[in-house]
């Protein structure tokens, strides 16, 4: 299985790009995000999901090992196949997750091919993985931003959650750093 790729976007086509990797071109699936920012000639380097069908063998393409992780949950649910996942994947992989730990089906059904029957069946079959990998991704960048426990339990002694609490802190801008400036920046968007 093809699982990395770097070369040259020989040529764009649809929703695929052609990639030139020494004399040998690939025809890669791409979601739309990705495409739009591809040029010709650009330089790129992808993590790849081979996919093989009885009648085909496609290559989808994506920038992070995240989102390959991610695409490759969305095609273990029963109606969600590749092409499907790469246009929820045009979608910012967080607002997808924030969607799924949110049951927010009226956000995902809004992705072509993507009904109230699938969004609910993702909702359901991604909602804990997502939030358990959420919790920990949201923590680490909690963390790094100078966000502590202090102000987490004086938030919660506020009658927050914490759920609700890492829900605003996680768009904190980087320019506030102060405990007090934090609280006042947490309390205006909560």
């Amino acid at each position: 299985m093809i699982g990395y790729l770097k070369g040259t976007v020989l040529k764009k086509t649809g929703r695929n790009v052609i990639l030139d990797t020494g004399n040998v071109g690939y025809l890669v699936g791409v979601n739309e995000n990705l495409l739009m920012s591809l040029n010709e000639q650009d330089e790129v380097e992808l993590f790849a999901y081979t996919h093989v069908r009885e009648d085909a063998i496609e290559i989808f393409g994506f920038e992070s090992f995240d989102e390959l992780e991610f695409f490759k949950q969305l095609i273990s649910i029963s109606g969600v196949g590749p092409k499907t996942a790469q246009d929820i994947l045009s979608m910012p992989i967080g607002k997808v997750k924030n969607a799924i730990i949110n049951e927010d089906s009226k956000l995902l059904s809004s992705v072509p091919r993507v009904g109230k029957k699938i969004a609910d069946r993702i909702i359901l079959e991604l909602k804990n993985k997502v939030a358990i990998l959420d919790s920990e991704r949201i923590h680490k960048e909690l963390s790094n931003n100078n966000i502590n426990d202090d102000i987490i339990g004086a938030l919660e002694k506020l009658g927050y959650n914490k759920k609700q609490i890492e829900k605003v802190l996680i768009n904190l801008p980087k320019e506030i750093t102060s405990s007090e400036e934090i609280i006042k920046f947490f309390l205006k968007n909560a």
